[in-house]
């Protein structure tokens, strides 16, 4: 797990190592144990590293084979590296570290780009040939690992982080009104190739990009989510698939052990996170250490749920340390949260989530996470309600969707007014082959796309802005090929989820399975109390603000006049959304 960044020059000049470098910086936190710049004929490559595989020098990057001709920079962990490496020694290649990106640059020298096919991990990285000039940038299936990248005068850039990009300068910072239309549609969610701003764009999950010696690009997907099933599969039984299902959690999550630092974990004190740790303990982790956060209880919502952490810790006989944030320090740090994102990301949790990943990173370099639970196996409210749907674009949207098209024209000024986005994205995905069932069109859809970008895109910010790797055995994309074959009815079993609940309770405790699902809201932000709600108030009346002009003044004040009246479908704030977005553009634009 590291920072990558690079530049690519297409009009014979030498790149500008001085921009390198101030991308390398803004990514130090990203890669903490080590840093290194290589560059030849009109390209330069950049790394920030972060030691969890092969800790010796031998693995240092940029890494350059001589002998093959071939570079990369990699960020991110191939899990299945011990397995390559055996076939690529068979096939005579000798290798001088003994981690997992030497094993990428072996791969590709023997099977091309296709080699991606065979990587079980997340990545993204960029991988250069000497001879021919050509670059290759990829993104893992599921977007787990970050790329950026942007046009700028004579060439192109790249980097892990978007303010990374920011700090190498010369970059159009213009607001992209598509992508301000999903952030405002979607809770924040841009999905790519689009971010916010007009001169940056993201790679696509899934997807490699190769640019040539003279610039010009051409991209390939090379992984998409089928939910096509055999006659065979729609009859297997729920049990059946359950079994089938535990064993491909099992290899997930002993997968994602593959490490020279020991891995812990992180306890909600959910079914997604206790079944993690559950599974870790029965691979026989040693020592395993769990963390869990929680926050105040606020007018009678409960702001924790150590009692099921504490269930699971005590039936694992992990290493447990419980985190106590007060509402106070939440509020205090928030500032800290907003730099450390790459994108703005409204949801209460990216500050608990900085903080949790600030204590973890004290006693631990790598822990397994339970982001994707909800979206691969259906968990969500909406999901039952696409149940045989003659409309679902229009249902999914009425149950997901922030802002429809009349309350849009009221939010945003005239010049960053656009089509209907949202609503095109998501008719655009529903249609696509490989689901034709409306319920697996939103999972699909909310796997490959607002998962990516909400608590995916939340999860690789805040706890790299600490030098600590999360693993997501929930989107080890062979289990999410195989849940995409278990049957809708299967997941939406039991309120939801009901298949995983049922491989569960073979696991872990039922008093951690068989109770309401938690959530934990910071109510300063849901609802806009006190001092936050004042300085959303000073940050949307501020000059730069107004001489920015994204949105209606008439607008803003009524949101202003009773911001706990103006709660989206998925019970956000849409008048946080306004104020984060201006507070993350003053932070990084500034």
């Amino acid at each position: 797990m590291c920072g990558i960044a690079g530049e690519l020059r297409f009009d014979a000049r030498e790149a500008d190592l001085s921009a390198l470098a101030r991308m390398n910086v803004r990514q130090a936190p990203r890669g903490p144990d080590g840093q290194g710049v290589f560059a030849t004929a009109g390209k330069a490559f950049g790394h920030r590293r972060l030691k969890i595989m092969d800790l010796s020098d031998a693995a240092q990057q940029p890494m350059v084979d001589p002998h093959l001709g071939l570079g990369i920079v990699f960020n991110g962990a191939i899990y299945n590296h011990p397995e390559l490496r055996k076939e690529l020694k068979a096939l005579g290649y000798r290798f001088f570290s003994h981690g997992d990106t030497e094993v990428l640059l072996k791969a590709y020298h023997a099977w091309g780009p296709d080699f991606v096919q065979r990587l079980n991990g997340m990545f993204a990285f960029a991988l250069w040939e000497r001879d021919s000039g050509k670059v290759l940038l990829g993104r893992d299936r599921l977007g787990i690992k970050p790329l950026y990248w942007a046009e700028v005068a004579g060439g192109v850039r790249f980097a892990s982080a978007l303010p990374a990009l920011l700090a190498g300068g010369g970059i159009d910072t213009d607001i992209d009104p598509v992508g301000l239309h999903h952030y405002l549609s979607f809770h924040a969610v841009v999905p790519a190739p689009h971010t916010l701003l007009r001169g940056v764009k993201k790679l696509p999950p899934g997807t490699l990009m190769v640019i040539e010696p003279d610039g010009r690009r051409s991209e390939k997907i090379f992984w998409a989510l089928d939910y096509a099933r055999t006659t065979e599969e729609e009859n297997r039984s729920f049990d059946d698939w359950r079994d089938i299902l535990l064993q491909s959690l099992r290899a997930a999550v002993r997968r994602r052990l593959v490490a020279d630092v020991p891995v812990g974990a992180l306890l909600s004190g959910g079914v997604d996170s206790s079944l993690i740790v559950g599974l870790m303990a029965e691979a026989g982790v040693p020592n395993l250490r769990t963390y869990n956060v929680g926050f105040e209880d606020v007018g009678g919502e409960k702001g924790n749920e150590f009692e099921y952490a504490d269930i699971v810790a005590q039936s694992f006989g992990t290493i447990h340390e419980r985190i106590f944030v007060p509402e106070a320090e939440l509020l205090r740090r928030l500032p800290e949260a907003i730099a450390a994102m790459s994108e703005p990301m409204v949801s209460h949790d990216c500050i608990g989530f900085y903080l949790l990943s600030e204590a973890v990173s004290r006693h631990s370099k790598v822990v397994q996470s339970g982001q994707g639970a909800d979206e691969v196996f259906g968990g969500y409210h909406w999901y039952p309600a696409l149940a045989g749907s003659r409309q679902p674009v229009d249902d999914y949207l009425a149950a997901f969707r922030d802002r429809g098209p009349a309350e849009m024209a009221r939010t945003v000024q005239a010049r960053y007014a656009t089509a209907d986005a949202s609503r095109a994205l998501v008719a655009e995905r529903f249609a696509a082959p490989g689901a034709s069932d409306p319920v697996e069109q939103a999972l699909r859809l909310d796997t490959t796309v607002m998962l990516v970008d909400d608590p995916v895109k939340r999860v690789d910010n805040m706890t790299m802005a600490f030098g600590l790797e999360a693993r997501v055995p929930f989107l080890d994309h062979e289990l999410v090929e195989l849940a995409a074959r278990i049957p809708a009815r299967h997941k939406l079993a039991g309120g939801g989820k009901g298949i995983l609940k049922e491989a569960a309770r073979k696991v872990i405790p039922a008093a951690v399975i068989d109770r309401p699902k938690g959530y934990f809201p910071v109510p300063a932000l849901k609802y806009l109390q006190g001092n936050v709600l004042t300085n959303v108030k000073d940050v949307l009346g501020s000059r730069a603000a107004q001489e920015r002009g994204l949105f209606q003044r008439v607008y803003v004040d009524e949101l202003l006049a009773d911001p706990g009246a103006h709660i989206t479908p998925l019970r956000g704030s849409k008048l946080w959304q306004l104020g984060l977005l201006e507070m993350w553009l003053q932070t990084h634009l500034a």
